[in-house]
């Protein structure tokens, strides 16, 4: 983890109370903390940092949780996803860099929160002072870091079945990886003080969490009052296998934010719905197609409708 971070962070188990944590390094390279501890006085909750790692989700801390998103072939999917497109490989879209572009540069911190294996993390290199990663996986954090320091990533593309192949990326020139970091932490729960990024960024993202609305709170919560920038991208896949129904921000009938996710996500960020403020100013509505590759015979073509938003 980089040393400039630890300053930016709280426990993000004393929110909605924001607590500084205190850094106690083992061991560092340079600028960059290899193993140590963040530990928050007021709630005693110590959370580690292993292998330049920082592990600040404060209901699971250690690298033991088993689900989907830490299975290799998962792991695969999501680097063809995110860096097909250098690979040269013909079905691959330029999601990432559409995203990107709707970005102006600007200083300080942009957090990409659920950044995966950190595609855009790495677009906002070129764009801000730090952009920072935040996920729960932690192969996703892993191997993003990975390619953060060592500019080069390999890893099997499944062909079919058992058979698959090697492939190499190498990360472009214009990203700076100086700038860059990825942690493990809870997008609901997010381990930094209020009003300190600059620019947010969710993409395929409030749909797989199970409190949405915690999700936007905490968005709203961490973006400057003034002059910052959102953007928002979803398919809008609600599902119970990731919340309960009532939790959902769309896609239902009646109840509370009936009809379409994003025209509610709207009304919650833009015009105060929800309770949340100061508010937001849509300057751009549309879609991205994004794609994700299971084998060579078989990809899923994602319509991910966004909000580009500033105050």
């Amino acid at each position: 983890m980089k040393m400039q971070l630890a300053s930016r962070l709280i426990c993000p188990a004393c929110l909605p109370r924001e607590h500084a944590l205190q850094l106690d390094i083992s061991s560092a390279e340079a600028e960059d903390i290899v193993d140590g501890t963040l530990s928050c006085r007021h709630c005693d909750s110590r959370f580690p940092i292993r292998h330049g790692i920082a592990f600040l989700d404060p209901v699971r801390q250690d690298d033991c949780l088993v689900n989907r998103y830490e299975q290799e072939d998962v792991l695969s999917s999501y680097l063809w996803s995110h860096y097909g497109d250098l690979l040269g490989d013909e079905q691959a879209t330029d999601a990432y860099q559409q995203w990107a572009g709707l970005m102006e540069p600007h200083g300080g911190m942009a957090l990409d929160l659920g950044g995966a294996v950190g595609r855009f993390t790495f677009e906002m290199s070129s764009k801000c002072d730090l952009a920072v990663g935040v996920d729960k996986s932690l192969a996703f954090v892993k191997t993003a870091r990975r390619f953060m320091l060592e500019g080069e990533l390999r890893f099997t593309l499944k062909d079919e079945g058992l058979l698959g192949r090697e492939v190499v990326i190498r990360r472009p020139a214009q990203w700076q990886p100086e700038r860059v970091e990825f942690i493990v932490a809870d997008v609901q729960r997010l381990p930094f003080a209020a009003h300190t990024a600059s620019s947010v960024a969710s993409l395929n993202l409030v749909d797989k969490v199970p409190e949405p609305y915690a999700h936007l709170q905490e968005i709203n919560r961490v973006a400057a009052t003034s002059g910052s920038q959102l953007l928002l991208s979803d398919p809008f896949s609600w599902s119970t296998e990731a919340a309960e129904i009532d939790q959902w921000l769309g896609g239902k009938e009646d109840g509370p934010y009936a009809g379409k996710g994003l025209d509610n996500i709207v009304a919650i960020m833009c015009h105060g719905h929800g309770g949340l403020s100061p508010g937001w100013q849509v300057t751009k509505r549309d879609h991205v197609w994004w794609k994700i590759r299971s084998h060579s015979n078989h990809y899923e073509l994602i319509r991910s409708c966004f909000i580009k938003a500033a105050r």
